[in-house]
């Protein structure tokens, strides 16, 4: 999901209204080293021959989730992006590049000889049955606004299942949980409960600064909410990543001078270059309170259960200083 404009956030939107509303699920094989079945986000049952060893990963979210499961993928889709964009499980030098995110090499993924590709829903919906002649695919939801959290536990699980790491699937999602009980004691334990905040990130497009709150049901919303926080932004989002628009003026919605602006800008800040001297942004709230927070490089807000961690880790810190 990256930066987009506004004419690509729109598209998500409309690809979000065309996936499937099935759970993925998992049916779990009798021998750890035999064949495996998962049921995919396409509520289809993906055969493997044996836990793959080999796996190429078409999405930041789902190759940070191999990584850290202890799988080091043979190929990525935009390494370069992940690694500017997703520090929570660092790739090594030498994986695969095997194209953009939106746009891989059917070629080069299959020169590589995987023994599954994972790849999340709502991208090129004809690349799957592409990869399908040649290697069996698996697709995670990667996002659901009415229940991102639950559906970052099935990725997860789904995941680990196919790669044979089940047992370090369910340590993962447990670090995640202790993570976000002990955000939320923190936060309970400074008084600072429902302490509002405003999660964006955003773009220049011109002389105009494109704002994208992430409302209630994004993942970072959810995680922030686990925590014991509440989302200040009530605009309208869609349904499968919980992502609106705006512009600076939009801002002027969030009246609560207690509210908390985090931001993410692993790449251009132009909420420090495109607003620093506008006048609108200098009479919100939590600029006049001095409550603007940017998050660490590298933080990725729409990835796995570490980069929920890093991301529940700076949102109890900013709250609770």
């Amino acid at each position: 999901m990256r930066l987009l404009t506004p004419a690509l956030v729109a598209a998500a939107v409309v690809l979000s209204a065309c996936g499937t509303t099935e759970t993925p699920t998992t049916t779990p094989s009798e021998n750890a080293g035999g064949p495996v079945s998962v049921t995919d986000a396409r509520g289809k049952a993906v055969e493997l021959k044996a836990p793959a060893q080999r796996v190429v990963t078409l999405e930041w979210a789902e190759t940070e989730v191999v990584t850290s499961l202890g799988v080091t993928p043979v190929g990525v889709a935009d390494a370069t992006g992940y690694k500017t964009w997703d520090a929570a499980a660092p790739l090594p030098g030498d994986v695969k590049d095997v194209g953009k995110r939106n746009e891989p090499s059917v070629d080069a993924i299959v020169a590589l000889n995987p023994d599954v590709v994972i790849m999340s829903q709502g991208r090129d919906e004809t690349l799957a049955g592409q990869l399908e002649k040649y290697v069996p695919v698996v697709v995670t939801k990667s996002s659901d606004a009415s229940r991102n959290l639950d559906r970052l536990r099935d990725d997860v699980r789904m995941i680990a299942k196919a790669i044979g790491k089940a047992g370090e699937g369910d340590t993962l999602l447990s670090e995640m949980d202790t993570a976000l009980a002990d955000g939320k004691k923190a936060v309970e334990a400074k008084g600072a409960t429902g302490t509002p905040f405003v999660m964006a990130d955003g773009w220049l497009e011109g002389s105009t600064v494109n704002i994208r709150p992430f409302g209630k049901g994004s993942l970072v919303s959810d995680t922030a909410e686990a925590v014991g926080l509440k989302n200040a932004w009530t605009g309208e989002v869609d349904p499968k990543w919980g992502l609106g628009a705006t512009d600076v003026e939009g801002m002027t919605a969030i009246t609560d001078p207690k509210t908390v602006l985090f931001y993410s800008a692993s790449e251009d800040d132009v909420f420090t270059t495109g607003l620093a001297q506008n006048p609108v942004w200098q009479r919100l709230p939590f600029v006049v309170s001095q409550k603007v927070v940017k998050l660490e490089p590298g933080t990725w807000t729409f990835g796995g259960p570490k980069s929920v961690i890093r991301v529940a880790e700076q949102f109890v810190k900013a709250t609770t200083a």
